[in-house]
């Protein structure tokens, strides 16, 4: 995808508040593409290899469902076919965002590689998965590695067992709990995190819309947020996600963040050009100066406008003679 240089890129994280229903990941679909983000993504799964059937749900999904099930049963009505995949890229290239989906399996690894997607996703939950992680390693194409409940030897043998070099992998912050506390947030260890020679961006989990524009301001170069259509449906990730209205404050949040960081290189704008000319001083008599006068402290001042001698040439001007007259307050030259 050609973005523009130091344009962060924002993945709108659909994940499964698609609830089952093509018809509502065609919604979600809308709301990314309206929001302004560059991606819509979705979540790759065949959930006979990725759980057992008496895998109980984390914490938060119990209290986000209400009700006590398997994660087996949970995530068996969010599974996307073949077709259904095939159906939503061909949906997201009509209405002109990008597709991406979390390959969570071997075998929705091999699913995703048929469509040549810009990115491969590793979710939090996989970064132990040697041998998910090993058949990832020999594919040519870009990595996002989310690092969620991971520790910093964790990341480091993931990051080792890709062996991907500095073009082809970013390594996302995460805090994994929806939605996230922000006081688990721990933004600073972004700084930690770029010491591995990678580019950096941030899966955020928080129910805040601020918390990515922090986050890009850190360094980030790519943000990834769980958005749905309402709070209220049912489901593991709708309460820590933004609604349509929030996503879309979000991406403009990051956008004007953008503006804001500009560059390295401290430049006068256009408009502080003016304003100089205004505010800054020149040097001007304090009183009448006589031709052949010893400039001094008591003769000379500045003031405003700053469109004459900058009050530092008063250096070079103590201790010798005015070569003419001046009245008070004229220029000096």
């Amino acid at each position: 995808m050609n973005l523009k240089k130091n344009k962060t890129i924002i993945i709108a994280e659909a994940g499964v508040n698609h609830n089952g229903s093509i018809k509502l990941a065609k919604k979600l679909i809308d709301v990314a593409k309206k929001s302004g983000a560059n991606y819509v993504k979705f979540q790759t799964f065949n959930v006979d290899n990725l759980i057992l059937k008496d895998t109980k749900t984390a914490n938060y999904q119990k209290k986000n469902l209400k009700k006590n099930i398997s994660q087996y049963e949970m995530l068996k009505k969010y599974q996307l076919s073949y077709k259904q995949h095939k159906n939503l890229i061909k949906y997201s290239k009509k209405k002109k965002i990008k597709f991406l989906s979390t390959a969570f399996d071997l075998k929705s690894l091999h699913l995703l590689e048929n469509f040549k997607l810009d990115y491969i996703k590793i979710p939090s939950g996989e970064i132990t998965n040697y041998l998910l992680l090993k058949e990832i390693s020999k594919i040519k194409k870009k990595i996002l590695l989310s690092t969620g409940m991971a520790n910093l030897n964790e990341i480091k043998q993931a990051v080792k067992c890709l062996n991907k070099n500095k073009k082809d992998l970013i390594i996302l912050h995460c805090t994994s709990d929806y939605p996230a506390n922000t006081r688990d947030l721990n933004l600073n260890f972004l700084y930690r995190l770029k010491q591995f020679g990678y580019r950096v961006g941030y899966s955020d989990h928080s129910s805040s819309i601020i918390t990515p524009s922090v986050a890009v301001a850190l360094g980030c170069k790519v943000i990834e947020k769980h958005f749905t259509i309402s709070r209220k449906l049912d489901g593991p990730d709708h309460k820590a996600s933004l609604e349509p209205k929030e996503l879309t404050t979000m991406v403009n949040f990051v956008r004007e963040t953008e503006k804001m960081l500009g560059d390295e290189n401290k430049i006068i704008t256009k408009s502080e050009e003016k304003t100089k000319l205004l505010v800054r001083k020149s040097l001007y008599a304090l009183v009448d100066i006589k031709r052949g006068e010893i400039f001094t402290n008591k003769n000379l001042t500045s003031k405003r406008p700053g469109n004459g001698l900058s009050p530092f040439k008063i250096k070079k001007l103590l201790g010798k003679k005015s070569s003419r007259v001046y009245k008070k307050d004229q220029k000096i030259r």
